[in-house]
């Protein structure tokens, strides 16, 4: 069978998850045993896309926690990323990729970056560009800019196929993209990378605490 249009996204998403993964060990690496707080996580961030982790003790805490087999190995907790149930500084580095614009509204947007602001001195939190022409969830151009009822009846026949009406629902209304300056605001004391292809930013990085600048080796 021939590739597709989605099947080829999907491989380009996951080498830019890669190469996002190198980029974030090289950077933190260097402190020895970090205690890793991943938001929304799961453990293929940690096995299949990356190499290198191993110093890393990493905490996965989801809405879910169900514990699938190959994830044994990690500390799973259930708990809600607006109000993590953590003290300050509980962990050494918060990260998290591609969750903060699943939350909801701007509000709870809000309480997801002081949280991982407060549970850890180190930060990596990465999420999709508002302003990328191809809107990630769906593969469908510029279908961010719409209002929603137009999204509520064109989000169904996008590259990801006929989608259920509470798929449909659940994208629209919960997926909230963001711009750079709302990354800004959100994260005042960090450093926001820009993950760039063919020049055009696809996603934001805010990072904190990096061994390395930021800006050493380009992503």
């Amino acid at each position: 069978m021939g590739m597709t249009f989605t099947s080829l996204c999907d491989r380009v998403f996951i080498h830019f998850r890669r190469r996002r993964m190198q980029r974030f060990i090289s950077l933190f690496r260097h402190f020895s045993k970090l205690r890793v707080l991943d938001i929304g996580g799961t453990s293929q961030t940690w096995t299949s896309e990356s190499k290198g982790c191993e110093q890393f003790s990493v905490t996965l805490i989801n809405l879910r926690s169900n514990r699938p087999p190959e994830e044994n190995h990690f500390a799973l907790i259930q708990g809600d990323a607006t109000s993590l149930p953590f003290a300050d500084d509980a962990f050494d580095l918060a990260f998290s990729n591609s969750v903060i614009e699943h939350v909801g509204t701007w509000d709870q947007q809000q309480a997801f970056a002081r949280e991982a602001r407060r549970v850890a001195p180190r930060l990596w939190i990465q999420t999709p560009a508002r302003s990328f022409p191809l809107e990630a969830h769906l593969l469908a151009p510029y279908i961010q800019y719409l209002p929603k009822r137009f999204q509520h009846r064109i989000v169904r026949w996008t590259p990801r196929g006929l989608l259920q009406p509470d798929v449909v629902h659940e994208i629209v209304e919960e997926v909230r993209l963001l711009t750079h300056g709302e990354m800004k605001y959100l994260f005042p004391d960090c450093f926001i990378l820009k993950e760039r292809v063919l020049g055009i930013t696809k996603s934001y990085i805010a990072v904190r605490g990096a061994a390395a600048s930021p800006l050493s080796g380009g992503i």
